[in-house]
């Protein structure tokens, strides 16, 4: 059985029905700006997030540090998986 993913646990209808609330409250000709306004929002927000990475990474290029830490936690992340699978395989075996 595989769990379908929801969006923030909205359906679909609920979903419709908050956009028919939003057209009703604000009308349709003020939709259009107000969705301008979100995607500026996150624009500004998705910006800001590169400039403090970009900070984050210039800093730690100067101080000299390694950025790679993924390849270490994914080396760990496959010696935890391999364990867990021999210890699950001894137990799947007696069984």
């Amino acid at each position: 059985m595989q769990m379908q993913p929801h969006l923030l646990f909205i359906s679909g209808a609920e979903i419709g029905f908050i956009l028919f609330l939003v057209l009703l409250i604000f009308g349709a000709d003020k939709i259009p700006e107000i969705a301008r306004g979100l995607g500026k929002g996150m624009r500004q927000i998705k910006d800001a997030t590169n400039d403090i990475k970009s900070e984050i990474t210039k800093t730690a290029e100067k101080q000299g540090l390694d950025l790679d830490i993924t390849k270490d936690v994914r080396k760990e992340i496959d010696a935890i998986k391999d364990d867990v699978e021999e210890f699950g395989g001894s137990v799947k075996r007696k069984f």
